[in-house]
């Protein structure tokens, strides 16, 4: 009998019979196949192999949030950055800024948003990096307030493994302790400027200045809201609350109870300090207050809008879940639904049109003249994720009904949009005007801007995996079933390929049991076996079974080629070049296929007729038995060389490597091109390419050299002749 017909028959055991009976009389149901392949040749291209391997794959009944999952999929990888022994980090922006963390251009700020992205990832390597690169390489520096601790923790829940924040419980504590020199001990208060709060130009720092009373604002980015604004407001409160609790956590599971203790004490006085002195009862919001006064301000006043930022104490679950208490608060989520408010027609706004300073622009990039961050007004990303990740909290855990599961789709629909720099051309920029949708910024640097979360939003927000300590799976997906108030529906969506806890877990919804052919409603599969379903769409926690499946860890590998900016690191060498810089770029760590911001080598024009060289010194004697390289291809300018052979420097001059093999045999675009041989010692390798036929030319994104697999066969340079 086809498949099709026998799905047939299971959906119309699941309508006739109910999702219960169908779940007993068919206890084996296979777990269907996503087709994983396909996707992610479909989103990845070349570079499906790496997606493949590292995450879970979505198939769901809305094709822009399918295309943004997965673009957004792309956007992480392409922020990783290699950088030596410590590993990798992820980076807010592809290419430097001046205000970067050097060598590494790194930003604390943005940290923990790339550590709730990137727990899903199936191999935990490139967050474990992270988080020993922010707690012992110095990546979390205080340059911004931040949620780390918090953020760290949350990783744990996803993998089930404690350990790589347990190892840094001291230096959380540290870092939590520095931030005294923002802490008001009579208020319980922590206060901050919003440039180092990641918003420059807030109702505060405005008004501070005198800006937001004037028609003729200095033209001085120092005396018209860029700096100032002092205040005590609901983000950092709301962070270092949450760092808090994480922090007493995790000194329960390592047996420090008075630590445990003494920060829970800490949390438990912010909270009551936020509800207290943060609740404003006029604008039914959590708003900014003064912490010191200028000639325009007094310190202890409320500044005089609703911001976004209000409901960042819901990112952290900071206001009270009793059924007393919920009422006073949550009616701050009307605002996010006015259009005349906080929820703009192409976006949620940062502050409302009532303000009289909304969207008016004081500063300006100075080489372009054209505009540059404000908090004003704009729609940011950085801040509708967290909203959406508030308001997913609130559905989830609180008694209301004043918002909804379908105000929450329309909602990250609209943010789905937002990602669109045109009809289907993913490119996520850093601010947009939420009355029109344009992006304001729109600086080179802007591209595949890197500072918000939206892999986290679907798979803990709409799909409903609630990541917990225990050993239990919940899911409480958030998909409307009634009252969608004109949301077209979601009628079906599968996850496969997830990895928590030390298990493969498989998700599927079906709302008339047709798409999958395994039963209406839905169906959760742990380690292949169905758990759970098919039945109704409701909250769901399911027991892990105790043994977890033996998984193939990759070993973290150095790249023994790369230079993230370091003094003493290797040295590039090419026999052109379009740009002295372009040398260095291709062993920088970096690594993404993005047209708009082009990063790499490229041998000069007028060499392009014959073969070009990139030779590598490693200033020591390094042992080396794998290679890989990544090619850039439009498909016009830049076409993947014909050919490519490495080369090592020996007593008698530079010769191929004997025995080396390439994979593919052909050069591949956009993707990974392996080279491995038989072990060799030696301090210099050179690449030798074919160039492509004039006009075209090649663009060698990135170069990178690993020491050899365990049992692989030794060479050394030094004998060969």
């Amino acid at each position: 009998m086809p498949d099709r017909k026998i799905r047939a028959i299971v959906a119309a055991l699941g309508l006739a019979l109910g999702a219960g009976s169908v779940a007993a009389q068919l206890p084996g149901v296979k777990e269907p196949a996503l087709p994983r392949q396909r996707l992610a040749e479909e989103n990845f291209g070349n570079d499906a192999p790496w997606f493949l391997q590292n995450i879970p794959f979505l198939e769901i009944d809305d094709p822009a949030i399918q295309q943004i999952y997965y673009y957004r999929w792309k956007l992480f990888r392409s922020h990783v950055r290699e950088i030596g022994a410590q590993g990798t980090t992820v980076l807010e922006f592809l290419d430097d800024v001046p205000w970067a963390r050097h060598p590494y251009t790194d930003l604390n700020d943005s940290a923990s948003f790339h550590l709730m992205e990137g727990r899903w990832l199936r191999d935990p390597a490139i967050v474990d990096n992270l988080i020993d690169h922010l707690y012992s390489g110095g990546g979390n520096d205080r340059h911004f307030s931040e949620s780390i601790a918090a953020a760290t923790e949350s990783t744990t829940f996803v993998t089930g493994d404690p350990a790589p924040a347990l190892r840094h419980l001291d230096t959380m504590q540290y870092i939590y302790n520095e931030w005294d020199d923002h802490f008001d001990r009579a208020r319980n208060l922590y206060w901050i400027e919003p440039l180092l709060d990641a918003t420059e130009y807030t109702i505060s720092s405005i008004d501070a200045s005198g800006a937001g009373f004037t028609e003729k604002p200095s033209t001085d980015q120092n005396h018209n809201g860029f700096t100032g604004g002092f205040a005590f407001r609901p983000s950092i409160n709301s962070y270092q609350y949450a760092n808090a609790l994480a922090i007493a956590r995790l000194a329960v599971l390592a047996g420090r109870n008075d630590v445990s203790a003494d920060y829970t004490r800490r949390a438990e006085k912010i909270q009551t300090a936020v509800l207290d002195q943060l609740w404003n009862t006029q604008l039914q919001h959590f708003t900014d207050r003064y912490q010191r006064s200028t000639p325009t301000v007094s310190a202890g006043e409320f500044i005089r809008g609703r911001e976004l930022v209000g409901y960042v104490p819901w990112l952290y679950e900071l206001p009270p879940k009793d059924v007393s208490s919920i009422g006073k608060y949550v009616v701050a989520w009307q605002h996010a639904l006015a259009s005349n408010e906080l929820g703009g027609p192409h976006g949620l706004r940062t502050v409302e049109p009532s303000y009289p300073r909304y969207l008016a622009q004081y500063r300006y990039d100075q080489p372009t003249g054209q505009p540059e961050c404000q908090w004003n007004g704009p729609s940011w990303p950085l801040q509708t994720s967290q909203a959406l990740t508030a308001l997913a909290n609130l559905l989830d855990d609180y008694q209301q009904s004043s918002i909804t599961k379908a105000d929450y789709l329309r909602l990250l629909r609209q943010y789905t949009q937002q990602h669109f720099l045109s009809p289907g051309h993913p490119d996520i920029q850093e601010d947009y005007n939420p009355d029109t949708g344009t992006p304001i910024v729109g600086l080179q640097r802007s591209h595949h801007y890197n500072h918000s979360t939206y892999i986290d939003l679907i798979l803990s927000g709409l799909i409903g995996i609630r990541p917990r300590a225990d050993n239990t799976l919940e899911i409480a997906p958030l998909l409307p079933t009634e009252n969608t108030r004109g949301e077209p529906p979601i009628r079906y969506f599968g996850l496969q390929h997830l990895a928590y806890h030390g298990h493969d877990v498989g998700i599927f919804y079906d709302l008339d049991g047709y798409h999958y052919g395994i039963g209406t409603g839905l169906s959760i599969y742990v380690d292949g076996k169905r758990s759970y379903g098919p039945k109704p769409l409701v909250p769901v926690k399911i027991t892990l079974p105790p043994t977890r499946l033996k998984t193939s860890a990759l070993s973290p590998q150095v790249d023994l080629f790369v230079n993230p900016g370091v003094p003493d690191g290797p040295i590039a060498t090419a026999s052109s070049s379009i740009t002295p810089s372009a040398i260095g770029q291709a062993l920088d760590g970096r690594l993404w296929f993005f047209p708009e911001n082009p990063n790499g080598w490229t041998p000069a024009p007028e060499n392009t007729g014959q073969p070009s060289w990139y030779s590598i010194d490693l200033r020591q004697n390094r042992t080396v038995g794998l290679v890989k390289l990544y090619f850039f291809s439009d498909g016009k300018q830049y076409q993947v060389p014909s050919r490519f052979q490495l080369q090592a420097l020996t007593p008698s001059g530079w010769k191929d490597i004997p025995g080396q093999q390439h994979s593919p045999r052909q050069p591949l675009a956009n993707g990974e091109n392996d080279i491995t041989f038989p072990v060799i010692t030696t301090q210099n390798l050179r690449v030798v390419i074919s160039n492509p036929s004039t006009p075209a030319t090649f663009r060698l994104i990135e170069i990178e050299g690993f020491a050899p697999e365990v049992n692989q066969d030794r060479f050394s340079a030094e004998h060969q002749r």
